[in-house]
């Protein structure tokens, strides 16, 4: 048990210093924006580059079989400094240049060896209690996620602290998960042949899974690519200018690590009450979200944030949960595999909405650019209820559905 524990401890810890690269230049786009006049699509890109990035190297991983045929150790080892130095060139480069993006695609193609790789190596410790660990993963890729904001946020005007930080911290995660011991429930996968992704849509209760998978993350990603600069549009017609930035910074944060909170009490509620009862209602709530905060754009500073909160808590709550039910519903020997695919197959969904968004700000505006992506989780929550009724819902959550 010691171990167990341990060895979660060292692999969270790990997930969350080597996230802290995925929206390090995200985190600093306000600063960007204001010093070399990024228009639209170069704001995009920042993100959408390290979606397309992980997409690639998802799906090469998943065709491949390496999630579940390589090392464990060795591939994130191995993700975590190639990523952090494609990071750290960002410090060398001119934020307009062209090779920026491909640095941002390297960055993102790593993370294919961090994200998914970490659930492997969390779902080995697994005994009744998958979705609590997993939990764990999410909520350390979402704290890591938020963490560009806080150090941006400390780190003053100058955005090259939060670059060079992130970077530090990929390299730390590197050292670190060596220390890391793989659980009892590790197993060598067959040989792997390719059409064995195709289970990811033969099986039915794993492709009513994925589809919930999808719902979910057509909101996910193009809230947390765009909430800072939605608060720090709202606050400034309130407050002045730098306060403003520099109050929207720590919500932002805030709104992002909350689903720390939200992944952990969900993940423990999961293994209790049933995957798709905590799904459904995650979704639910996220969706009135969506729909809502754009009337409270340019009220209350304080209640706009704590919507937010509310939102990130929900909106990333269900997130390991599609993970989990993955896992349990997949043949043992191909779990990695099917793990990576799903999160491919959400995060090329996330490349549509990032770039939708700027052109929902200029066609609703931001009292009504969030709206459209209620449409997600709503048809997130179709997907689990189907799954609840289907007779492989039994090998959820100890039989808890």
């Amino acid at each position: 048990m010691y171990d167990k524990w341990l060895s979660l401890s060292i692999l969270a810890l790990c997930q969350v210093a080597a996230m802290a690269l995925w929206f390090s230049a995200s985190a600093v786009l306000p600063s960007l924006i204001s010093e070399y006049g990024l228009n639209s699509f170069q704001q995009a890109l920042f993100t959408s580059t390290v979606q397309i990035g992980f997409v690639i190297g998802s799906l090469s991983s998943a065709l491949f079989g390496f999630a579940d045929r390589l090392p464990p150790k060795l591939f994130f080892l191995s993700s975590a400094i190639i990523a952090a130095i494609a990071n750290a060139l960002l410090l060398v480069i001119e934020p307009t240049d062209v090779i920026v993006p491909i640095l941002r695609f390297i960055t993102g193609v790593c993370m294919a060896g961090i994200y998914p790789v970490g659930m492997r190596m969390a779902a080995t410790w697994a005994k009744g209690d998958m979705g609590l660990l997993v939990g764990i993963l999410v909520g350390a890729l979402t704290l890591g996620s938020a963490s560009p904001h806080f150090f941006n946020a400390i780190g003053g005007i100058d955005w090259r602290f939060t670059i060079a930080t992130a970077s530090i911290c990929a390299i730390a995660a590197a050292i670190g998960i060596l220390f890391f011991k793989i659980g009892p429930a590790y197993t060598k996968a067959p040989k792997f042949h390719p059409l064995h992704i195709l289970s990811a849509w033969k099986i039915k209760s794993v492709r009513l899974a994925n589809l919930g998978y999808l719902g979910h993350m057509w909101e996910l990603y193009a809230m947390w690519a765009w909430i800072g600069i939605f608060l720090t549009a709202s606050f400034s017609l309130s407050m002045q200018s730098s306060e403003a930035n520099d109050f929207a910074k720590l919500a932002t944060f805030a709104t992002m690590a909350a689903g720390a909170i939200g992944c952990l009490a969900a993940g423990y509620l999961a293994d209790k009450l049933g995957r798709t009862t905590l799904t459904i209602i995650a979704m639910l709530t996220s969706g009135i979200c969506a729909l809502s905060v754009g009337f409270l754009f340019g009220a209350s500073p304080l209640w706009l944030t704590l919507l937010c909160i509310l939102w990130g808590i929900s909106i990333i709550a269900d997130s390991a949960q599609f993970s989990a039910s993955v896992a349990e519903l997949s043949p043992p020997g191909i779990v990695g595999t099917m793990l990576t695919l799903q999160t491919s197959l959400g995060f090329t969904l996330t490349l549509i909405t990032i770039h939708l968004m700027p052109y929902a700000v200029d066609l609703l505006s931001w009292h009504y650019a969030f709206a459209p992506l209620a449409i997600g989780p709503f048809l997130g929550v179709w997907a689990m209820t189907k799954l609840r009724k289907h007779p492989d819902a039994r090998k959820l959550a100890n039989g808890k559905r």
